[in-house]
């Protein structure tokens, strides 16, 4: 027993580390990310990482610019990073997602933010991950001006994190792509996409297990590794449409609407730039089946009403242009690399639904 007189003793120190946060750490990932995040400085940029906020001026050749807004994640699509050690290129998918989005308002994107959480900072891990983060950032031509890295222990599994992205761009609020314009007759032209994207993982997963399972999952798919394949990143299509768009503008005649091909594949997101009351009909067989989509509804033995609406399924970005200007903007497109493909036409809907394939 304690006597009164006795002094407590002092017990020992818990310092922030051993608690699981290593502050050290994350001051090496900031300075091993501030080379990367240099190479994406643009025009508007007033101050970058390291601060308690970035600071961007919108670039004075706008008159009247509205921002436009996105912020998506990877989704399952990490399971797969964290099991395959492939961490490289996940950080692209992280920028597309929310820089494609942006793009089918019309907008340029002009600054991106990220937000890396795990239970325990792995600085070469997570370098990798902000790596994949500036090359997006670089390819969509937007700056990396700043991000979080949260280390919360017990938050994750050992291995583990999350990411989450927020983009911003403008676009002249005369030029805002809204769909207004389409109407029936109106050309619709998809654009190929890089693979799976960052959509429909949950079911990937599926059919991996299921392939595993059964000793029958294939070593390549389209001339890729198989791993390579399923982990192709999200395509950027900034540079390339932004172009398109300058030179078919939609007062013209030219580019109508824009639509990115996410979760709910073709058949829930052409809707979302359809006015009421006209649907757009796309023909089967007008884009190619890759042997990745082919494996992936094989394997999973869905129909291709499914297949459209899991997955992208060869098209990661829709462009509805007047009919006059179609092969115009198709080979404006081509051009740049797109590889493009008349996919429909938009028409009456009638009392079907907006997006009919057959």
């Amino acid at each position: 027993m304690t006597s009164a007189h006795t002094p407590p003793t002092s017990p020992a120190p818990i310092s922030y580390k051993d608690a699981g946060v290593d502050i050290e750490a994350g001051d090496s990932l900031v300075e091993r990310i501030k080379p990367l995040a240099k190479k994406t400085m643009r025009e508007g940029v007033l101050a970058g990482i390291g601060g308690f906020g970035a600071l961007f001026e919108v670039p004075k050749r706008y008159q009247e610019p509205v921002l436009v807004s996105g912020t998506d994640g990877v989704g399952t699509k990490l399971k797969l990073a964290f099991e395959w050690n492939m961490h490289d290129t996940v950080g692209i998918d992280l920028v597309a997602m929310s820089v494609n989005d942006v793009l089918v308002q019309g907008a340029e994107p002009l600054f991106f933010l990220d937000y890396f959480a795990c239970g325990k900072l792995d600085v070469d891990t997570a370098a990798a991950v902000v790596g994949g983060i500036a090359k997006g950032c670089e390819l969509s031509g937007c700056a990396l001006i700043g991000g979080e890295t949260a280390e919360m222990p017990g938050m994750y599994p050992a291995g583990e994190y999350d990411l989450a992205g927020f983009a911003v761009g403008a676009v002249e609020k005369r030029k805002i792509l809204t769909g207004a314009t389409v109407q029936a007759g109106d050309v619709v032209l998809g654009l190929a996409s890089a693979g799976v994207h960052s959509n429909g993982f949950s079911l990937v997963r599926k059919c991996i297990d299921r392939a595993t399972s059964q000793g029958t999952l294939p070593a390549t798919l389209d001339g890729k590794p198989f791993k390579a394949a399923i982990m192709e990143p999200t395509r950027l299509y900034v540079k390339n449409v932004l172009a398109a768009l300058a030179a078919h503008p939609t007062e013209d005649g030219g580019i109508k609407a824009l639509a990115h091909i996410t979760g709910g594949g073709l058949l829930e997101n052409i809707p979302r730039v359809l006015p009421d009351g006209l649907a757009a009909h796309l023909q089967k067989g007008s884009w190619p089946q890759t042997e990745l989509f082919a494996w992936l509804q094989a394997t999973a033995g869905i129909d291709d009403i499914e297949m459209n609406r899991t997955f992208n399924n060869g098209i990661g970005m829709v462009v509805v242009v007047s009919a006059p200007q179609a092969d115009a903007v198709a080979a404006t497109l081509r051009a740049a690399g797109e590889a493009v493909y008349t996919i429909g036409t938009i028409a009456p809907q009638g009392d079907g639904a907006q997006v009919v394939v057959g």
